[in-house]
């Protein structure tokens, strides 16, 4: 996981993208500009906010990176509006203490598909850390290689989200449960 950004404990600039990213809000305004240009009204529609308190974040986004003023153009009254793409920033920032933003985003994101449209999967895996650390591997360069490809022309948007944590379920009764109890009844 190379191309991550190194963030600098007590840097301002880190603390400030921090920051701009542990806002579930901004998390969906930057999928919402991921694929195309959007502008201040348009984004405070789609999301349901105040257009000058999206504003607000929309300036944070800009300021911190994670969105990109694209050129002044006119709206449907002749008014001058200003369309911002996110620069795809937010996919190297590491969230050490910000992932449950992401889970918190991600149902927000679902709650309107069709469940019928939701294809998902939930493993459970026992693995020892070099094969932990492969996997982790594997998996954030398929990720990768799908998004370096850049959008298809004649494609639909999709979201993918993963989570990678340890089992908290109780130990059960398992194989060295099993050969206790075979031990201490063949006794």
């Amino acid at each position: 996981m190379d191309d991550r950004i190194e963030l600098t404990p007590g840097n301002p600039e880190d603390e400030a993208r921090l920051r701009a990213i542990g806002s579930p809000l901004r998390l969906r305004v930057l999928r919402l500009c991921a694929f195309e240009s959007r502008t201040n009204k348009e984004l405070a529609g789609l999301l349901g906010v105040n257009p000058g308190t999206m504003l607000h974040h929309v300036r944070t986004l800009v300021q911190t990176g994670f969105l990109a003023a694209e050129p002044a153009r006119s709206g449907a009254q002749g008014a001058r509006e200003v369309p911002y793409r996110a620069t795809g920033l937010s996919w190297r920032m590491p969230l050490p203490d910000r992932s449950r933003v992401l889970v918190e985003v991600f149902l927000q994101q679902i709650e309107g598909v069709d469940p019928g449209d939701l294809d998902t999967t939930w493993l459970g895996l026992k693995l020892n850390d070099e094969h932990r650390a492969e996997f982790q591997e594997r998996l954030h360069a398929l990720l990768v290689e799908f998004k370096d490809r850049g959008a298809d022309a004649d494609g639909e948007a999709y979201s993918v989200f993963t989570a990678f944590h340890p089992d908290l379920n109780p130990p059960g009764q398992g194989e060295d449960a099993t050969a206790r109890r075979t031990v201490e009844t063949d006794a």
